[in-house]
């Protein structure tokens, strides 16, 4: 092989592409289950690096012991099978292990969670492919003085794959062909690098009158049917990722999230999490079912109501909020700007949510909508946040910087309305974080709890603001809309302001979102719990299934 340099450089170069790929592709796999905060790609990462590490070391001695390839694209063709392997099992693997620590973990189910499924699912193929570097740069290396030369080059194309396969799951094969074909593409990369090696050292041993060594191309053989046959069936294998749903409308992924459209009742959900919350939803009939939406139906009594009323939605998700708003304010001329940073959500709420075709929706970053997009000669009446990143409000939508930026697109009278999502009473909470930092650009602030976990925050620089509330209810015709809002505005609360100030430099809405949802999670793995203890585990895996 050493007089193939080539092919040891396609080699390393291919290797790094597929540790960057699955590592994106894992990512995708994990998060409709976990999530994609930070923390769980930490979770990614840690255990990518440990795998790498321990793959580094082995592949080393392996080359220093015993300096045949065949060791390495064996290894590669095992690699190849058992990431075919993933799109078959990994889900399964995900559920179960999620049903087993529900059993045993008191805290930190997420992380625990996460961290187990990794380590279950990507810590052999990807420690094998961490094999490759030492083992190759022995191949290479005949004398110390070319060594520098030898690493360098052999560590610059490992790291030109790596940044490819980056950008090229991330932009080409998930968004187009989805996590399973991706893991599988980059399985058969592998495959055809180890069984090209096989080829042609056949082909030489043949040449060279050398006996081929029998243990060699079994292996190999083996592995590679194993591989083709776990691509083959990982194919054609269902790609529904809630794989004990059968209300699925559709199933699918874009650049910033996993999609799933079910149906639920009398309701519609969109929810980009397989195993926590919704978010959006739309109802038959429009109406107040004890959700968050029926509480911010009271936002348009903060601000003075005249024949218009100019709304920015940051989140417009499936524009369930706009809804309400025109059909609770009919008379009203109701301009509503909504803000959607994924395309694919914006389809789907057109076609399964019938988004209305008054709402101008725009697909951008809020902060960046206002701060350089067509948003930022504009002021309203009400801006309504709503924009959330799976567990979290983006960190650059909490900050007291961003809250300035809010202030300055109101009218004089306006209003800012903050979906702070899992409410919490601890102290230090994101609850308090959020209201401390929405304290630096607004004197009035109330909350308001709403359904099962949100809890909505409203802020206003009109020191009139609750007089205003209290008459402009009293003046509505009596109605489902006037004895609604009087039921919501007794539960306005004025909370006590502290000094937990999120910044553009110091926002971990990830870390303080995570302790409210296991607090939640635990909560509910109580259910889970029970009916295990009931059941027994495979009766309670059953009918969950």
């Amino acid at each position: 092989m050493v007089k193939r340099k080539w092919f040891l450089y396609l080699t390393s170069f291919f290797s790094g592409l597929s540790i960057m790929a699955v590592e994106i592709a894992a990512s995708r796999l994990l998060s409709p289950y976990f999530s994609s905060s930070q923390i769980i790609w930490t979770m990614i990462i840690g255990t990518i690096m440990i795998a790498m590490a321990v793959g580094n070391i082995w592949g080393g001695k392996s080359a220093d012991k015993n300096p045949n390839p065949s060791k390495l694209y064996l290894r590669l063709i095992i690699a190849a099978a058992w990431i075919a392997l993933i799109p078959l099992v990994g889900k399964y693997i995900i559920a179960g292990v999620s049903l087993i620590l529900a059993m045993i973990i008191s805290g930190n189910y997420l992380i625990w969670s996460s961290l187990i499924c990794c380590l279950l699912i990507f810590f052999v193929p990807l420690m094998l492919l961490g094999t490759t570097t030492p083992s190759l740069t022995r191949y290479f290396v005949q004398n110390v003085e070319e060594s520098g030369k030898v690493v360098g080059r052999l560590g610059a194309l490992n790291t030109i794959g790596s940044i490819i396969g980056t950008f090229l799951p991330t932009f080409v094969t998930i968004p187009y062909t989805g996590t399973n074909i991706t893991f599988i593409i980059f399985a058969s990369i592998l495959l055809a690098l180890g069984v090209t090696y096989f080829i042609m050292k056949i082909v030489d041993d043949h040449q060279d009158k050398k006996k081929p060594v029998v243990k060699e191309i079994v292996s190999s053989s083996i592995g590679t049917t194993l591989a083709i046959i776990f691509m083959i069936s990982s194919a054609f294998t269902s790609k529904q990722l809630a794989f004990w749903d059968t209300n699925i409308e559709y199933e699918g992924e874009s650049i910033y999230n996993y999609l799933r459209v079910y149906k639920e009742g009398n309701t519609t959900i969109l929810s980009t999490n397989v195993l926590i919350g919704m978010q959006s939803i739309k109802y038959e009939t429009i109406g107040f079912y004890g959700g968050y939406y029926d509480v911010a139906v009271i936002a348009p009594m903060f601000v003075p109501l005249g024949e218009s009323l100019d709304v920015l939605m940051l989140g417009l998700g499936t524009g369930t909020y706009s809804e309400y708003l025109y059909h609770y304010y009919p008379d009203i001329n109701v301009n509503i700007d909504g803000v959607e940073i994924d395309q694919k959500i914006v389809d789907l709420a057109y076609k399964y949510f019938a988004l209305d075709e008054r709402v101008n929706v725009y697909v951008d970053d809020g902060r960046s909508f206002l701060e350089y997009g067509k948003g930022k000669d504009k002021t309203y009446d009400i801006i309504f946040i709503d924009a959330y990143q799976d567990i979290s409000i983006p960190f650059a939508m909490s900050s007291k910087e961003f809250m300035g930026i809010i202030k300055e697109h109101l009218k004089d009278d306006g209003m800012m309305m903050l979906n702070m999502n899992m409410r919490s009473d601890l102290p230090g909470s994101i609850n308090e974080h959020l209201i401390d930092t929405s304290a630096t650009a607004f004197n009035h602030l109330y909350t308001i709890t709403a359904g099962s976990s949100n809890r909505l925050l409203f802020a206003s620089n009109n020191d009139e603001v609750e007089e205003l509330v209290s008459n402009q209810i009293e003046l509505l015709p009596s109605g489902e809309l006037k004895t609604q809002l009087n039921n919501i505005s007794n539960r306005i609360v004025k909370p006590s302001i502290g000094n937990h100030v999120l910044t553009d430099d110091k926002a971990p809405v990830e870390v303080l979102s995570m302790q409210v949802l296991d607090d939640i999670i635990i909560d509910e793995l109580s259910i889970v719990k029970e009916g295990i203890k009931e059941k027994g585990f495979f009766g309670f895996l059953r009918d969950f299934l």
